[in-house]
């Protein structure tokens, strides 16, 4: 662990701050008229994903820590525990739903994850950017509406909700953004 100044965080750094792990969201360096510069600092706690704001200033510091990736494998869901098999040793282990969020709705089977993790604990699951998925209903276009910025909605066979340009049908397989829970393009 290294010792780094309150004016040097960055985004996506990782520190221990008052006792727990936080990731640097966004920065704002101010520098008043009158008095010292400071880094104002919005953190995301990355056990609970509480967030808070903090002022550092440069004569403060802070441990930035670092995070352990691993590849692990998605195998299947039991109750509201998530089973994963690490790619290397196929050992087994339980994380529960809320480590992943809203995310775990596009969790597939076999599917490969990367596991965040701090002295051998998992912090956090990130699953790919983008997955393929079928479209299982979708609402009928509406003659005479525009064709520019019409969507309409569509319900996936994981049971998420998107919307989709008109031309996509029922039984379509199309490529959706994980995080942003949006239609990007038509599989090929």
């Amino acid at each position: 662990m290294a010792k780094i100044s309150g004016v040097e965080i960055r985004p996506g750094n990782n520190i221990e701050y008052e006792g727990g792990l936080w990731r640097a969201v966004k920065i704002q360096h101010t520098q008043p008229g009158k008095g010292g510069a400071y880094m104002q600092v919005e953190l995301k706690n990355l056990i609970d994903g509480r967030k808070n704001n903090v002022r550092f200033r440069s004569a403060e510091s802070v441990e930035r820590i670092r995070l352990d990736t691993k590849d692990f494998q998605y195998l299947y869901a039991e109750g509201d525990m998530l089973v994963f098999m690490d790619q290397e040793t196929y050992e087994q282990i339980n994380l529960s739903t809320e480590l992943i969020g809203d995310a775990a709705e596009f969790l597939q089977d076999g599917m490969e994850v990367t596991l965040e993790m701090y002295e051998e604990r998992p912090i956090s699951v990130q699953l790919p950017d983008t997955i393929e998925a079928t479209v299982v209903e979708a609402d009928a276009v509406v003659k005479g509406q525009t064709a520019s910025a019409s969507y309409k909605p569509a319900i996936l066979d994981n049971g998420v909700r998107v919307m989709v340009p008109p031309h996509i049908v029922s039984g379509t397989r199309i490529v959706v953004d994980v995080y942003a829970r949006e239609y990007v393009k038509r599989a090929d």
